[in-house]
This record gives structure tokens, C-alpha cells and sequence, in this order.
């Protein structure tokens, strides 16, 4: 797929992954949409790379809709869907307290909304959008569009305390490949990254120790990925026509330990 004078949208596109990967779609000639909820981070990346901002919330069907009719007024329909968007916890399935000795079990409504944010908001997002590319004619290719999401490590080797996150990230890994069948016919296609360790505002509010001991457990190379590294792989699985279908691990070789 040609880049240049193609639209995007980037969820979670204000920072981290999502906003490493709507500068190098920007600097290939995408015009890109940013969903996020961070507004005054959405507003000034958007004026850095000639986008536009929508304040979206990916768990909110009507804010969804607003994002898209107003990126689409913006920069036309997108051909290119990048779902960055996500959250985590870290709450064990049923624990004890040290102090008091009561027990105690992994909140359920804390449960769904990991769900919501990072399995349902995925989805959302992403059908929403292959519909609008079904509006449009297939370019040379026979493709109508490329859909990237992000799953992580942790959908296949969760720590402990991250039932709700591996749960949410395994359900994104689950649903590519029947998702890329159902679009298949159409010329979309659909794969998802599995990152493991990155260098994301979540992950940097850390003490730089815990930093630096994390980046060593990773085999190679030892440190934290990068988030322009997340987007050329996104960027990679956008161009290349014969990528559809994969879940793709992107993590330096590490293999979660239990905590």
C-alpha cells in the first residue's frame, strides 16, 4: 500500500505508541486523525504534523461516531486504522491482606473496565471503521484498507495480577484472524503487535531503577523498547500487502516472569 496522500486514524494517538506512530505515518505523506482524551497533548501533536485532534473516548459509542464524522470532514475516510488506545491494572483474582488478614477478590467493576477500554473500545473502533472503508473503491492493490492493533506480551504470558489485562489484550489477539477473514473479501486487512516492554508515559512514570532493572531482564537488546520502533513495525504491516492475519510479538525475546 502507498502511503502518501492516504488518511489514518491513530487511537490512543496523543502519546506513547500511538503518537510515535502518527509522526511516521505523517512524515510519509498520511494526513491522520488522533483519537485520545488527552486534549491539550491531541491538540498540539496534531498541530505538529498537520492532523487533527478528536476527543474520543473508545468505550463510548456516541463519542466514537463523533470522532469519526468529524476526522472524516476533516481529512476524507481512512484507509489506515491504527488501535493504540489502552489501559492496565494490576490487582491479584482473590487476595489476603498482610495487615488485617481479610480477604478479598479482584473487583469486578475494575475487571470490565479493562474490558471495555482495551478489548470492546478495539472492536468498536475498528468495525466502525472497516465499515467506512467499504464505502470506498480498492486502490490498485485490490485494498480497500489496513487495520493495525495492539495487543501485548502479556496476552500470552501475564504477570501476576494481570488477569483483566491479559484477558483484554488476549481477547484482541483472539479476534484478529477471524476479523481478517471477515474483511478479506473486501481488502482489508487486519494484524495486531504484541508489544513487551516499552518506554510509554505509563511505563516511565516508574523510579528509573525499576526502569533499568526491567530493560536488563530483556535478552536483546537490554533496555525498554522504543516507540518508533513499535511504528515501523505498524507502518511495515500497513504497506507490505501480504502481512494480514498475524499477531506479531515485539519484545527483544523476553518471556514474562511470574512478577
Amino acid at each position: 500500500m502507498e502511503l502518501a496522500g492516504l488518511a489514518a486514524v491513530v487511537t490512543g494517538g496523543a502519546s506513547g505508541l500511538g503518537a510515535a506512530t502518527a509522526r511516521k505515518l505523517a512524515a510519509e505523506g498520511v494526513k491522520v486523525a488522533l483519537f485520545d482524551l488527552n486534549a491539550d497533548l491531541g491538540e498540539a501533536l496534531a498541530s505538529e504534523i498537520g492532523g487533527v485532534f478528536c476527543a474520543v473516548n473508545v468505550t463510548d459509542e456516541a463519542s466514537v461516531d463523533a470522532g469519526f464524522a468529524k476526522a472524516r470532514a476533516a481529512i476524507g475516510q481512512e484507509r489506515i486504522l491504527v488501535n493504540c488506545a489502552g489501559t492496565g491494572n494490576a490487582i491479584k483474582t482473590a487476595s489476603r491482606d498482610r495487615k488485617t488478614g481479610e480477604v478479598r477478590h479482584f473487583p469486578l467493576a475494575d475487571f470490565d473496565r479493562i474490558i471495555q477500554i482495551n478489548l470492546v473500545g478495539t472492536f468498536r473502533c475498528l468495525a466502525k471503521s472497516a465499515a467506512g472503508m467499504l464505502t470506498l473503491d480498492p486502490l490498485d492493490t485490490g485494498e480497500r484498507g489496513a487495520i493495525v492493533n495492539t495487543a501485548s506480551a502479556a496476552a500470552e504470558d501475564g504477570q501476576i495480577g494481570q488477569a483483566a489485562y491479559s484477558a483484554s489484550k488476549g481477547g484482541v489477539v483472539g479476534m484478529t484472524l477471524p476479523i481478517a477473514r471477515d474483511l478479506s473479501s473486501e481488502g482489508i486487512r487486519v494484524n495486531t503487535i504484541l508489544p513487551g516492554l516499552f518506554a510509554t508515559p505509563l511505563m516511565e512514570a516508574a523510579p528509573q531503577s525499576v526502569l533499568d532493572a526491567l530493560g536488563a531482564q530483556v535478552p536483546f537488546p537490554k533496555r525498554l523498547g522504543i516507540p518508533h520502533e513499535y511504528a515501523s513495525l505498524a507502518l511495515e504491516m500497513i504497506r507490505n500487502p501480504y502481512f494480514n492475519g498475524e499477531d506479531v510479538r515485539l519484545d527483544g525475546a523476553i518471556r514474562m516472569a511470574p512478577r
